[in-house]
């Protein structure tokens, strides 16, 4: 990292040089409008070069898009990524180098490359995280379909570290850190290891049964019982859920894990079947250099529950400060 700051201002130094030159030489010539609209953009392309420079190498910023970290960061925030917490990356989305001693901590918030990010290709990527970096963040040319901004990077928190195994029920993180041979509640996790108070629940446990039952409905209909006798039992749960505010799946991973169990119980011989469910019931292991990230708003967040554990090579830095709404100005390492 040195060589690189050191090459940084080597180039700055020469670059100021020139152009402090190249004044003295035009201060006894005539200005004219063209040649004032030439100063100010070489200015302006100067400018953009070190922002993209400082971005890709020291310091990055990046708007939160979702409210998948809510109340810890909202939707609208700004926020500082130190880009040289886990290595430096030679460019936008590319190789990382000198990452050996420089590895994720459990309970920080990280920003890494989506693994669900549909690619226009290697060129377009790297534009347009060039531009997003040259506006400081303004500017976001890569959008989904529906023209909303896609999201190349998502930003949780690094809740499993390798070896790991973390399962999820009624929405409840459950870990078995490395060594142990039982599963700890996270709520207890947290607390005997003094990490954040960030994580939390917003769905009462209670509307949990409800949302079993409208997965084991789902089965039903897909192996054609809809009109068995146990479907009125389920109906008779899943009405707590209507006329409340979680009338629809609001947790997904719950949902598809009780409806592969109620879908494995038809046929114990579907090999396929049972391997599905058992994915949910055995939880997510996380191998040697990876991580699991999760979001603190457990009820609302597209996270490692639906892609797994993230490679750390993947990991492009750590959020360390907001520094927007003027408000809400803090640093975050205080909450890792």
């Amino acid at each position: 990292m040195d060589r690189i700051l050191s090459f940084l201002e080597r180039t700055a130094e020469r670059k100021l040089t020139r152009r402090k030159q190249q004044k003295a030489l035009q201060s006894g010539q005539k200005r004219t409008v063209l040649g004032e609209i030439r100063s100010w953009l070489d200015a302006l392309v100067f400018a953009i070069f070190w922002v993209i420079l400082i971005n890709q190498y020291l310091f990055q910023l990046f708007v939160i898009p979702s409210p998948s970290m809510v109340a810890t960061l909202n939707v609208g925030d700004r926020v500082v990524v130190n880009k040289d917490s886990y290595g430096v990356e030679l460019y936008p989305a590319g190789k990382k180098i000198l990452t050996d001693t420089r590895r994720v901590q459990r309970d920080e918030i990280i920003t890494f490359y989506n693994p669900e990010y549909d690619s226009k290709g290697p060129f377009f990527d790297v534009l347009s995280q060039i531009i997003y970096m040259g506006t400081l963040t303004l500017v976001n040319i890569d959008r989904t379909e529906n023209g909303m901004p896609a999201e190349r990077l998502y930003v949780k928190r690094a809740i499993g570290m390798p070896g790991d195994i973390v399962t999820f029920n009624d929405g409840n993180v459950e870990i078995m850190p490395s060594g142990l041979d039982s599963f700890v509640k996270e709520d207890e996790f947290r607390s005997g290891n003094s990490l954040a108070e960030g994580p939390h629940r917003s769905v009462d446990e209670k509307y949990y049964a409800a949302l079993e039952a409208a997965a084991a409905l789902t089965a039903y209909q897909e192996a054609g019982l809809a009109g068995s006798v146990p479907t009125t039992a389920l109906f008779r749960k899943y009405s707590v859920l209507e006329g409340s505010e979680y009338n629809y799946i609001f947790d997904r991973y719950e949902y598809e894990k009780a409806r592969t169990d109620t879908l494995s119980s038809f046929d114990p011989s579907d090999m396929a079947l049972r391997s599905d469910h058992a994915r949910y019931e055995n939880g997510i292991y996380v191998p040697e250099d990876y991580v699991l990230p999760l979001g603190d708003n457990r009820d609302n967040s597209r996270d490692g529950r639906y892609f797994g554990a993230v490679p750390e090579s993947s990991i492009n830095g750590r959020v360390v400060g907001r520094f927007w709404p003027l408000n809400r100005v803090s640093s975050l390492t205080d909450n890792q």
